[in-house]
């Protein structure tokens, strides 16, 4: 079955094709892994794309982004649960004091999008969430803030992981308006995305998936 139908919907924003071609792929016996590899991941792949040439934009990559989940959460319950090296586990959060989740949401989109399977911690998240994530078997924790009061929690959560002794077994990946590289670096994260397409390029280098 030609699934490129299901790779244009995504693109175009389309949610209902989306759901309707996948459901079609399912009903043909296209195994969700197949369907998963060969349109929904590429799409956003594409995406990404396009809005890093400017041909795309927030509102174009949220509708993009959309499509995908409609297509995903049909995926979902037939997909193998085994981690596999493009399916790797992160966790992803908005800092303490901060409620802001409409970036993080987004990112979460798109990691899913690209394969990873994300765990999304919430808003206003406490060191101690981070903490149990990582002794939960996340690869790569995600922090977000978007107000210059709450990026210092960025540094309190990693300082936390530290103190835990867990610090060495997971890369931490910042992002949010206020924030830059040498903030990032400045505090011992992993890496610093500035958006959504970013964030997806950045989680492949730091977890090594190509």
């Amino acid at each position: 079955m030609d699934l490129k139908p299901i790779y244009d919907a995504v693109i175009a924003g389309k949610v209902e094709q989306v759901s309707e071609g996948v459901r079609a792929a399912l009903a043909a016996h296209v195994p969700a892994e197949q369907i998963l590899q060969d349109a929904l991941i590429p799409s956003m792949d594409k995406v990404g794309c396009l809005f890093e040439e400017q041909e795309y934009f927030v509102p174009e990559m949220l509708l993009s982004a959309r499509a995908m989940q409609a297509g995903l959460t049909l995926l979902k319950p037939h997909l193998i649960q085994a981690e596999t090296p493009s399916r790797a586990r992160m966790a992803l959060g908005t800092v303490k004091g901060d409620l802001h989740d409409i970036g993080k949401n987004l990112v979460i989109i798109m990691l899913e999008g690209a394969g990873f399977q994300v765990t999304d911690l919430g808003v206003d998240v406490h060191p101690e969430k981070f903490i149990q994530a990582v002794k939960d078997g996340v690869r790569l924790v995600g922090m977000s803030a978007m107000l210059t009061t709450t990026m210092t929690n960025m540094k309190a959560a990693i300082d936390a992981l530290k103190s835990a002794g867990i610090r060495d077994r997971v890369k931490v990946m910042i992002g949010g308006a206020p924030l830059t590289q040498s903030y990032a670096d400045q505090i011992g994260a992993d890496g610093y995305a500035k958006d959504a397409s970013a964030a997806v390029r950045k989680a492949k280098a730091l977890l090594e998936i190509q």
